[in-house]
């Protein structure tokens, strides 16, 4: 054995009938040393510590396990990959920075965007470096500098680590798409919206996706329902060319058209009346397109899939309110909520909500 495989260790030396109680206690007195390997010894377990238990620290030991003594020992040093972030990082930061860092990314193909706060500030390339160690998977990591502007739906991102490749392939419930993060938007915490939306269309549907990004509404629509059509609309020319390679990739030409530009004129020129069913995932700006996504339905109506953000006290009810009041204004009846959830955390106290609203 290697010697720099080896160091000393103040360790709690018990039986093997109590190792599992033993390890419990120790974790639940933040004792244990995960540096080193639990040792055994004959009929007993080596458990290391950081530390010599303090007075009140022993007490308790004595008190849950009876019977144990304490060894320094030379133990095995756990050489094994740290799993996370911050294990990686738990002896470079200072607490108050650790408590800051993100639990998790944003993982998209291979590109992971991670959220800093301005506790964090300086520390953007280590961090990053740690989610790379962490995430064998990914090649580059950004960080998000801004929120989401403009009707192209662009997020400014800075690369913190790795090879600066933005474009990439990500998979999601069996569907592939190319996208490169920096020029469209995809969230991959949307996967299962996408999913839940999707699983709703019946056959011989006329879908209009008024805000497609790169196609994960209407390629999962296509792909999972059979004789429907899904018109796919952005303004965003990078999203579009996006959209019309996902489209190939997955082979649904036939059930997807692709539409570019801005939805309120291409419905008025091209789709007033042919909707069963109307997807808006534009939060920011969502309200101002519900007489957009009124005239695109049918004249018996069809469901409205309604997304915008929301924020406590009640999010779910004002939500719901203003797109009651919204389609009234346009001379539709806004006939029930089918459903509406909390999708994802925005900010605090504040929440992207979806809605499914039936409109006669």
């Amino acid at each position: 054995m290697r010697e720099r495989n080896v160091g000393k260790s103040p360790c709690l030396k018990l039986s093997k009938a109590l190792g599992q109680l033993g390890i419990r206690v120790i974790g639940e007195l933040e004792l244990l040393n995960n540096d080193f390997k639990i040792g055994r010894n004959g009929d007993h377990l080596l458990i290391p510590l950081l530390r010599e238990p303090s007075e009140t620290e022993y007490s308790l030991l004595k008190e849950k396990l009876q019977h144990f003594e304490m060894v320094t020992v030379a133990m095995v040093k756990d050489l094994k990959e740290p799993r996370t972030a911050f294990d990686v990082l738990k002896d470079q930061l200072a607490p108050h920075q650790l408590a800051s860092l993100p639990k998790s990314i944003d993982i998209i193909g291979e590109v992971g965007i991670v959220e800093l706060p301005e506790e964090l500030h300086g520390l953007e390339a280590t961090i990053g470096d740690a989610f790379l160690r962490t995430n064998k998977k990914l090649r580059t990591i950004l960080a998000k500098v801004g929120p989401v502007t403009s009707d192209k739906r662009l997020r400014q991102l800075r690369v913190i680590a790795g090879s600066g490749e933005t474009e990439t392939t990500h998979r999601e419930y069996g569907c592939v798409f190319r996208v490169d993060v920096t020029k469209v938007y995809f969230s991959p915490r949307l996967s299962h919206e996408h999913c839940r939306v999707a699983s709703q269309v019946q056959q011989n549907e006329v879908v209009i996706d008024l805000f497609a990004g790169v196609g994960p509404f209407a390629i999962q629509i296509a792909r999972r329902t059979q004789n429907v059509h899904v018109y796919a609309i952005d303004v965003n020319e990078d999203a579009v060319r996006y959209l019309r390679q996902n489209v190939r990739l997955n082979k649904v030409d036939d059930g997807i058209t692709v539409l570019s530009g801005d939805a309120r004129a291409i419905v008025r020129s091209e789709l007033v009346g042919k909707g069963d069913r109307i997807i808006m995932n534009l939060p920011a700006q969502a309200v101002r397109y519900v007489d957009v996504a009124c005239l695109a339905l049918k004249p018996a109506g069809g469901v409205i899939h309604y997304y915008t953000f929301g924020s406590d006290p009640n999010p779910l009810k004002k939500v719901e309110a203003e797109l009651l009041q919204a389609v009234s204004k346009t001379g539709r009846s806004f006939e029930k909520v089918l459903d509406s959830r909390l999708v994802k955390g925005s900010a605090p106290h504040e929440w992207l909500i979806a809605v499914d609203g039936l409109v006669r």
